[in-house]
């Protein structure tokens, strides 16, 4: 049987029917998902308000310091890449916690790698601001 070449057809049964098609809809809605994911992240999760309350002044901070613009990058990058992996970690905490609330191995795993990869996040930040302040200052 032939398919007419402008239907289009899923073989994937998996495929949700929320899944965007395209345009410029697809990326006002994106942008909208975007927005009431940081309102979400801001509302409710405690370790992501506290770690944007350091990120923004020291984001100033590396704007103002007498040092190249790479080096300014570099500094601000590193505490986006810190909010960056809080707010994965905490869509992995809330998918957990939606597939199920009993104590499981796997879902403790989960949340405990979520909590590590901001834990190197952190540190990451922490040895590139050390390493840049201490080249500039000392």
């Amino acid at each position: 049987m032939a398919v007419p070449v402008n239907t289009t057809i899923s073989m994937d049964p998996s495929t949700s029917e929320f899944k965007s098609k395209g345009g410029l809809k697809r990326i006002a809605s994106a942008f909208q998902y975007s927005m009431d994911g940081f309102r979400h992240a801001w509302r409710n999760e405690h370790a992501f308000r506290q770690e944007l309350m350091v990120a923004v002044p020291a984001a100033i901070l590396a704007l103002l310091l007498k040092i190249s613009a790479f080096q300014k990058l570099a500094l601000i990058a590193v505490l986006g890449l810190v909010l960056l992996v809080e707010l994965i970690n905490a869509a992995i905490e809330a998918v957990v916690d939606r597939v199920s609330l009993e104590r499981h191995p796997l879902s403790k795993a989960a949340k405990d790698l979520g909590s590590a990869a901001v834990a190197l996040a952190i540190t990451m930040a922490g040895a590139t601001w050390a390493v840049i302040l201490y080249n500039r200052f000392f």
